[in-house]
């Protein structure tokens, strides 16, 4: 049997982190054993559901790189195929049409809450003989439920799961109005999509047992179903607005890499042993349902910031230096350039990378590169730069007019034999060097910085210093 799987989202808002990590987990499993992964957005609530939020999914998936395929299947342009499968449940009589009023619907309701009973329809129309029915009520159309022995679910996370039969109703599966329920809409769908597997979150579980009956009903084979365990906050509650939940574009807005989110998201509720680090290739190669936990995981940005980190030392270069031009150029930061930034970029990244957990920080540590003379100063660099520091600058100035091969080394060797000789500690020959050339006080080390700008550039940037022309 070849591998089904669906991501089958509302838009009704973003993907958030709990969505987004549900997608990840079908879509490795799917690509574990070389099946069809699909995308179904779920959008039969017209009121709720809006184009925006399905190109909020849509292009949160992309950037995460979990792509999908064949077409995207919409929900919305299938409610015919509901409706017909539906009618056919009434010639069968495994459903029957339902001439219940709200306000009848609203008294049994009332009824039950005032016995104390559990509030279920009571099946008033389940027997009934049709030829009662009232003039001009439109009926939905009901599951007629069996009533008595268990449905089970085999769960491929929680286990063997059942449920009484009696503690279920005769669910609609068509309104009044002839549009379909979620509920009848989603079995459907996934027998006519061929879905083998649904893996979703453990807050559908309760539809699941719902889901199976209309399964049973219209003797379809049904999917193996897994039911991950919601995410929780770091206080360990349910995770929810209160706690900044976000949606995944937030998340790229925010710096963070796709491949160190993927193995972020993989990581809350999935394990293969003691490993933090899994490469998507190498989660392809291990992943299985019987490595996802049943308990909720609980999200820790600090974890996520330091995967981060990693995949960052990890990208290559040229990648990292085109992420880091877009976002200066997104805030009108570059004043230089786009060749002599990229340039730069590309060979000062090794000082870089190691002290940025996202690519804000990058861009942010990076942002000196792009700056056009007279650098303005940050407030910790202005006061450093005062008429004793400009004057060691001078020094170090005509120091660096003999400089031959501009290289790292060589200018630490400059600048370090100048200190000695005037006997001033290299620390504070550096540190107003950093200010002068950066703009601020910290930066990659100030002798890789100088042999990244060049001779030129970094002559001129300290002449300025020492002219006192750096607005502040």
């Amino acid at each position: 049997m070849s591998v089904v799987t669906r991501f089958a989202p509302s838009p009704t808002g973003f993907l958030h982190i709990g969505g987004a990590r549900t997608a990840l987990f079908n879509w490795l499993f799917t690509r574990r054993h070389g099946g069809t992964y699909r995308l179904r957005i779920e959008d039969t609530d017209r009121k709720r559901s809006t184009v925006e939020a399905i190109a909020a999914i849509v292009e949160g998936l992309k950037w995460l790189e979990l792509d999908w395929d064949g077409e995207i299947v919409f929900q919305s342009r299938r409610l015919a195929r509901h409706g017909e499968v539906a009618r056919q449940m009434l010639a069968a009589g495994t459903a029957y049409r339902c001439y219940s009023t709200p306000e009848e619907l609203t008294q049994m309701r009332e009824r039950a809450r005032a016995e104390g009973r559990p509030i279920r329809y009571d099946g008033t129309w389940r027997e009934r003989d049709p030829c009662d029915a009232p003039a001009g009520v439109a009926p939905a159309i009901r599951l007629k439920a069996p009533q008595t022995g268990e449905t089970l679910v085999e769960d491929r996370v929680q286990g063997p799961v059942r449920v009484a039969n009696g503690e279920l109703d005769d669910m609609i599966l068509l309104r009044s109005d002839g549009t379909p329920t979620y509920m009848h809409s989603v079995v459907v769908d996934d027998h006519d999509m061929a879905i083998t597997h649904v893996i979703r979150g453990d807050d559908h579980f309760s539809n699941t047992f719902r889901q199976l009956q209309i399964y049973h009903a219209l003797d379809w084979p049904t999917p193996a179903f897994a039911h991950i365990p919601l995410l929780h906050g770091p206080d360990g509650a349910k995770l929810s607005k209160r706690h900044g939940a976000l949606g995944v574009e937030a998340y790229r807005d925010m710096g963070f890499l796709p491949e160190a989110m993927r193995n972020y998201l993989l990581r809350l509720g999935w394990a293969h042993g003691d490993d933090e680090t899994i490469a998507t290739e190498q989660a392809i190669l291990w992943f299985e349902l019987d490595g996802v936990g049943r308990s909720p995981s609980r999200v820790d940005m600090a974890k996520l910031q330091n995967l981060n980190a990693h995949y960052i030392r990890e990208a290559e270069a040229g990648r990292l230096a085109d992420a880091i031009m877009a976002r200066l150029a997104a805030d009108g930061r570059p004043k230089v350039a786009s060749d002599v930034l990229r340039g730069r970029l590309l060979a000062g990244m090794d000082g870089l990378r190691p002290r940025a957990k996202t690519l804000v920080e990058l861009a942010d540590l990076a942002a000196f590169y792009g700056l056009s003379r007279p650098l303005a100063l940050d407030g910790k660099a202005a006061k450093l730069l005062d008429g004793a520091a400009r004057e060691r600058l001078a020094g170090v100035h005509a120091a660096l007019a003999n400089a031959g091969e501009w290289t790292e080394s060589g200018l630490d060797a400059i600048v370090r034999n100048h200190a000695e000789q005037r006997g001033v500690k290299l620390g504070d020959m550096a540190q107003p060097l950093r200010a002068a050339l950066t703009g601020s006080t910290v930066s990659p080390g100030i002798f890789e910085v100088m042999a990244v700008l060049g001779p030129e550039e970094s002559r001129s940037r300290l002449a300025d210093a020492i002219a006192g022309l750096n607005p502040v």
